[in-house]
């Protein structure tokens, strides 16, 4: 379909079960909304628990008695990269309803876009390269480790970057042979839903891909507790990560968990302060602060904090905040309400706490859920919004003493997922890199995600890796076979 740019869509999206549209079995729909306008933008088919198990069942049925799992790698592979060439080539389209339903802007949802495709078409290089090891043993004979597809695959995904990171996790699914059941956010449901279409397609059968949205609470609920179910993969808010943990766990069910994050941007009095305070606001207000990788905290060196805030701050203040689809717009607005109610509060709680107000934390008149970025200085790493993550335009910069006090910082956090380091000496970039709990870490770069390596996080950040080869491990199993040689 051609995305509107503008005015409600002017069509019901049904479930995707199967590979076919259909609607939801209660009949039941719910209004998505445009968050720049705060307006319904589209109306969608709202599963309930029995269309998981029409899902679930096609799901089954395909892996035990269909053709994907016995497809050979090589040609799984290049049915992906006809995803990846579908994809690149309704990038526009793609990247029109993703500015549209989650507010981000138009050149970021471009760039989301072809990333996506990216993903694609790096996991159909990827499935003939994942597989087994003979090793040798003492018995003599052939010992034979085989990679097998893991099963039914339940793919839960948030709202914040709905489309690239579904296919962070379809992907390396489909590649290694599995059937796909996805959960998108009920936000922001519109391009899984076009996604799903699209690789039936490229030529996935259609009993390996279904996608039902519907609320978390119900329709995520049952997916992860479906003994059908293999494998979980969620990508969310912490405690409801430890709910989904919780509902799968009497089914052994394989989970992987990206959770949330208060990383730390670490600067270090050598580093050059005028690139690292450039590339500072992008890093944490980049889709309005709506980043589980978001360089909330910034550790700076007490000899360069007064200089790193200035700088920081006038970066900050010429960040274009606007409508999604105007092609200068560098952060658009709010997914909801609620969730700039949130960072509202959060802001007067840190000032409460004694945090100084450089800048931003405004929501102005009109419509759409704005909120201009904000920043916070003299904050105590012991302070709620150096603790909490608020998953909004909010940083927080901290001052520390030396090396020992910045590792001390960065690590005295219950999460641990990305960050970054700024020094020009080599050796201290060894070693804190090293000594830093966190599962991502970029140093003299804001950036932390590559299709090509592993991502995911420490401690109450997560569990398993996405991406890179590392992903292809979470969505088989290991079987070890002994050939006698007698």
């Amino acid at each position: 379909m051609s995305v509107q740019r503008s005015g409600p869509l002017d069509r019901c999206f049904e479930l995707v079960i199967g590979g076919r549209r259909q609607a939801a079995s209660s009949g039941a729909t719910f209004d998505v909304a445009d968050p720049a306008t705060g307006e319904r933008l589209a109306t969608v088919a709202q599963g309930a628990p029995a269309d998981i198990d029409l899902a679930v069942a096609a799901a089954q049925a395909e892996f035990e008695t269909g053709t994907w799992r016995r497809t050979n790698a090589t040609q799984r592979g290049k049915v992906l990269l006809a995803a990846g060439t579908l994809l690149r080539e309704r990038a526009e389209d793609f990247a029109v309803a993703e500015c549209r339903n989650a507010g981000h802007p138009i050149g970021n949802a471009r760039w989301e876009a072809n990333t996506a495709a990216d993903v694609f078409e790096y996991f159909a290089g990827a499935a003939n390269k994942h597989f087994g090891q003979v090793i040798p043993v003492q018995d003599g004979g052939l010992d034979v480790v085989y990679r097998d597809p893991i099963g039914v695959c339940g793919l839960i995904v948030p709202w914040n970057f709905p489309l690239l990171i579904t296919c962070w996790k379809v992907a390396p699914a489909l590649a290694c042979g599995n059937p796909v059941v996805i959960k998108p956010a009920s936000l922001t449901p519109i391009t899984a839903l076009m996604l799903a279409e699209l690789l039936v397609e490229a030529g996935v059968p259609e009993g390996a891909v279904s996608c039902v949205p519907g609320p978390g609470s119900v329709v995520g609920n049952a997916l992860a507790a479906d003994p059908r179910v293999a494998k979980l993969s969620f990508t969310g808010e912490t405690a409801t990560g430890a709910k989904l943990l919780r509902a799968s766990s009497d089914n052994i069910t394989r989970v992987s968990l990206e959770l949330g994050g208060k990383s730390a941007c670490i600067i270090f009095g050598d580093a050059e302060i005028h690139k690292a305070a450039a590339a500072a606001p992008l890093s944490v207000f980049d889709n309005t602060g709506q980043d589980c990788c978001a360089r909330s905290r910034f550790l700076v060196h007490r000899p360069v904090y007064d200089e790193f805030v200035e700088t920081f701050a006038r970066y900050t203040e010429d960040l274009v905040v606007g409508a999604p689809l105007d092609e200068s717009t560098q952060l658009g607005p709010m997914i909801s309400e609620g969730q700039r109610a949130t960072s509202l509060e959060y802001l007067a709680i840190g000032k409460a706490e004694g945090a100084v107000s450089v800048l931003g934390g405004e929501a102005p008149e009109g419509p759409g859920w704005y909120l201009t970025p904000a920043v916070l200085s003299d904050v105590d790493n012991d302070m709620r919004v150096a603790q909490e993550e608020i998953f909004g335009p909010v940083a927080c910069v901290i001052p520390f003493d030396d090396e020992d006090d910045a590792i001390r910082l960065a690590n005295a956090s219950p999460y641990g997922l990305s960050g970054s380091l700024w020094t020009r000496d080599l050796g201290r970039a060894i070693r804190v890199s090293k000594a830093v709990r966190t599962g991502v870490l970029s140093v003299n770069s804001a950036r932390s995600v590559r299709t090509e390596a592993p991502f995911g996080g420490f401690k109450r950040s997560g569990l398993g890796r996405e991406l890179g080869m590392a992903a292809m491990d979470h969505y088989t199993e290991v079987k070890n076979v002994f050939y006698s040689d007698e």
